[in-house]
């Protein structure tokens, strides 16, 4: 049971070129829901700042006359000790606004998948659930986990429509029109930056001491990190060089830039950054071995943490223990800064950029929130998303913790205290609007600038707005995915021979690989034929 836890284009172009995308993707029934295949225009302005509050929707402003009610938010993280205080100050907040208070439910990263998991099999009530597309989004909404947000023969209506008119106001339609799932969406996206890119954070501090800090700024390619690392590991042995886990290393999609067509764990990929729309496994691209072979040197030489393929500490969270020197991340402006923040380690981390920049429709649902099947209030659940979208107060509440305890605020600028580790979650990308965010002092200032620069020039995948129906496949995903535990992180982390790999993919194969692919090649080229 899941119980609740202490612990070379512009971007106009890109979103122009979105919106030429429909995807035609035959209708399903599921959950007992009627679908409607479709995709509307995606033509929108770029990301920006959403106004400081948005005015009272009629359902706010009924708030007195609606029953008081309970809604869990379930999300990835590690607890905060002033989990309760937030919580507290969130439920205030929201007496007057949609009558609801909020029960915070984190859950550490190594144990999300297998909790959630269990969770959903066993159709535990939740109300608020973050999912994303690396994340088994697609196979979770074929076994039913989540409501259709947008459908008007759905139970309880367009919920979207009815309750998210601040979403539809602020969120670029791009967003929207490339999270959909056979025309119907069931997560609502996180208004961030659009484009992708891999990388590696590290210590200033220590690079400085040691005198890597020119070598550092020369960095390209994974190959190029080898010296560096060695230096660390000899000089400072009782730090871990390199962290790596399952899911956060140079394998990973941001990093190697497989676009999974909807979901990170169902094999079968095209490369973001290339042209071909021939869909393989990932074992077919010289990439994926020649990243095992590195990664494989790296472990063996001792400057990845032994524990790799069984670790449950998120890179950050890593880093906050004070003893890993870098760690492989999703890069976008500030990252470096906000991890700092998170992790106590303000001034002293900086990012290296080391992929190209890329857009597949799986950033557009790269995180999202999502209502579950079994959640007892849907309505109040999409109220409380809308206000994420449209309310400064409450966003920056429930990312940063209560002003003048957790941070000082000088107008946008935000400062730390000596209270600000006790709620330092650094989940900011995960709820509503980035762009209601504050900036902390250790930040650029021009942040949201910055995000929209980052997406200008950002190569487009070859199957940019289109989204797996995973339903057609979905047991042989489910045992896919099983077997992808059982091989993927000891390969990706170098904790395994990567001759193992052979073995992987004759296992997938006997399981009805061959069946996905074809699946998703068939999907893809109808896609790409109605466009």
């Amino acid at each position: 049971m899941l119980k609740k836890s202490k612990f070379g284009k512009s971007y106009v172009m890109l979103l122009a070129i979105i919106m030429m995308l429909s995807v035609v993707l035959a209708a399903c029934g599921k959950n007992n829901e009627e679908k409607a295949s479709s995709s509307p225009s995606a033509s929108a302005k770029a990301s920006e700042p959403a106004a400081s509050s948005a005015a009272a929707s009629p359902e706010e402003s009924k708030a007195a006359d609606l029953p008081e009610v309970t809604l869990s938010l379930t999300f990835p993280g590690t607890a905060p000790k002033d989990e309760k205080k937030v919580e507290e100050a969130l439920n205030a907040y929201l007496k007057d606004k949609i009558n609801a208070k909020i029960d915070i439910r984190m859950i550490d990263w190594g144990q999300w998948d297998n909790k959630i998991n269990l969770a959903i099999a066993g159709r535990e009530e939740m109300d608020i659930l973050f999912t994303a597309s690396w994340n088994g989004h697609s196979n979770n909404v074929a076994k039913g986990a989540f409501l259709a947000l947008n459908d008007p023969a759905g139970k309880y209506g367009n919920l979207l429509e009815k309750y998210g008119q601040g979403i539809i106001e602020t969120l670029p339609p791009a967003f929207i029109a490339g999270a959909k799932i056979n025309g119907l969406n069931y997560g609502i996206p996180t208004n961030k930056e659009l484009a992708e890119q891999g990388g590696v954070i590290y210590r200033t501090d220590i690079a400085d001491e040691l005198g890597l800090t020119a070598q550092l700024d020369a960095v390209k390619t994974i190959a190029d990190l080898e010296p560096i690392l060695a230096a660390v590991h000899s000089k400072k042995p009782e730090l871990t060089a390199l962290y790596l886990k399952d899911g956060e290393n140079f394998n990973t999609h941001y990093f190697s830039k497989y676009d999974f067509l909807g979901d990170n764990n169902i094999d079968g990929v095209v490369m973001k950054n290339g042209t071909d729309t021939t869909v393989k496994a990932r074992y077919d691209f010289p990439v994926y071995k020649e990243t095992l072979t590195i990664t494989r040197d790296f472990y063996q030489k001792g400057f990845i943490n032994k524990d790799a393929a069984t670790a449950q500490l998120s890179p950050q969270d890593a880093m906050k223990a004070g003893n890993v020197f870098m760690g492989v991340f999703p890069l976008k402006p500030g990252k470096d800064a906000e991890v700092a923040t998170a992790a106590n380690l303000q001034g002293k981390l900086k990012q290296i950029n080391m992929t190209d920049r890329t857009v597949s429709t799986g950033e557009t649902a790269g995180s999202m929130l999502g209502i579950t099947t079994t959640s007892a209030n849907p309505e109040r659940a999409m109220m409380f998303i809308n206000l994420l979208h449209t309310d400064k107060e409450l966003n920056n509440l429930l990312n940063f913790g209560v002003e003048g305890d957790h941070y000082t605020r000088n107008g946008e600028i935000i400062t730390a205290t000596a209270n600000t580790p006790n709620y330092a979650i650094g989940a900011a990308w995960m709820f509503g609007s980035q762009f209601l965010n504050y900036v902390w002092d250790n930040e650029d200032p021009n942040k949201w600038e910055l995000f929209k620069a980052f997406n200008t020039d950002a190569k487009n995948s070859p199957a940019l707005g289109f989204t797996l129906n995973a339903e057609p496949i979905s047991t042989q995903a489910s045992v896919m995915n099983n077997i992808r535990k059982e091989f993927d992180p000891g390969l990706d982390t170098g904790s395994i021979d990567p001759a193992k790999a052979d073995e992987f993919i004759k296992k997938l194969k006997a399981n009805g690989l061959d069946e996905v692919i074809a699946e998703k090649q068939k999907q893809l080229d109808a896609f790409l034929a109605s466009k």
